[in-house]
């Protein structure tokens, strides 16, 4: 009987080693593939390269520096241009690793392609449902609401079910050449603090720092290097004060010593993608932040605009960031904060 055919995006960390590793043991035909992202790629590339040869199973690398240059990095930079706090993990997972990457490897005629995500796919009948992973501290469904049905089909994660202590257990002992081991960055393509990233490549853009209520207090660097809800790194005397609003077609940072004007119920959302069809108005768990633990809401339509409303108050709800739903562990979908 002939075996199914994997291809597994190797990133050079132990989660998609062990994940290859995985379904070779249950008798999968595995590929490994290294995708070349950033300028700083060569290391991830000998390690990914290295688990490789510990697994015997072929290697291949695609050069996507152009692209992903030109589809995730431009497009960090030009939203926060625009005053929003963008998420590039979302757009990264929709358009390379299940996008580009998924067209790249259609001439090795894989019947699945595979990643390290924690995450846990159940097909029932034609109907597939993404369901958190079973290590909830490293469940990254939330990365993940971009995908739709057809790429469900072709995508297996085998990490779902496992702990990620027991991955690195074994990833010890298969000696996969990663250690001494360190986590991904938050942000893959910026190797230094992210003012420093900022600084190069959108530099400074003073304006006024004003309170809630206009009076002028000092000066900001640029809108883009202040997040909502940002209390340190303001510079200001006699805090502390919290970042509530930019104002990026005045150029004005508004801050306020009151945290209370951070936190609201009703969030309005843009670029909603749903993974399988629902009904609304739609009773749901949600979050507006990786780690974020989920809250009680409620999803409807008003006036052709989706809205999500918490039962309780959320702290520094931030345009630009992704708000996603779940049911019963199950992502049902999301959207961008307006």
């Amino acid at each position: 009987m002939k075996k199914s055919r994997a291809a597994v995006a190797l990133s050079g960390g132990i989660d998609s080693g062990i994940a290859a590793s995985t379904l070779k043991e249950q008798g999968f035909e595995v590929m490994g593939f290294f995708m070349r992202l950033n300028p700083d790629f060569k290391e991830a590339e000998e390690k990914a390269r290295g688990i490789a040869s510990v697994l015997n199973i072929p290697f291949f690398v695609f050069d996507l520096r152009k692209e992903f240059k030109e589809r995730i990095i431009k497009q960090f930079l030009e939203e926060l241009k625009k005053g929003i706090t963008p998420n590039p993990c979302v757009f990264c997972n929709e358009q390379i690793k299940f996008g580009l990457f998924s067209e790249k490897v259609k001439r090795f005629k894989p019947d699945f392609i595979a990643t390290g995500h924690y995450a846990r796919i159940k097909k029932k009948g034609k109907k597939i449902k993404l369901l958190q992973a079973k290590d909830k501290t490293r469940d990254q469904t939330y990365f993940l609401w971009r995908l739709n049905q057809k790429k469900l089909n072709k995508v297996l994660f085998p990490l779902g079910n496992l702990l990620k202590e027991n991955i690195k257990r074994e990833a010890q002992k298969k000696n996969f050449p990663v250690f001494p081991y360190s986590e991904s960055q938050e942000i893959c393509f910026i190797p230094e603090k992210l003012e420093q990233f900022l600084k190069k490549n959108l530099r400074t853009k003073k304006g006024k720092i004003v309170n809630e209520k206009g009076k002028v207090l000092g000066e900001h660097q640029g809108l883009w290097f202040y997040t909502i809800g940002q209390r340190k790194g303001i510079g200001l005397a006699g805090g502390p004060y919290y970042v509530v609003r930019k104002n990026y077609k005045s150029n004005v940072l508004i801050v306020s010593k009151d945290e209370n004007l951070l936190f609201q119920k009703r969030i309005e959302l843009k670029k909603v993608n749903w993974l399988r069809k629902v009904n609304l108005p739609l009773k749901v768990k949600a979050k507006i932040r990786y780690g974020q633990k989920e809250a009680p809401a409620r999803v409807y339509s008003k006036s052709k605009k989706l809205i999500l409303e918490f039962e309780k108050d959320q702290r520094a709800i931030t345009p630009g960031q992704s708000a996603v739903f779940y049911q019963k562990g199950e992502l049902l979908g999301g959207g961008i904060i307006r």
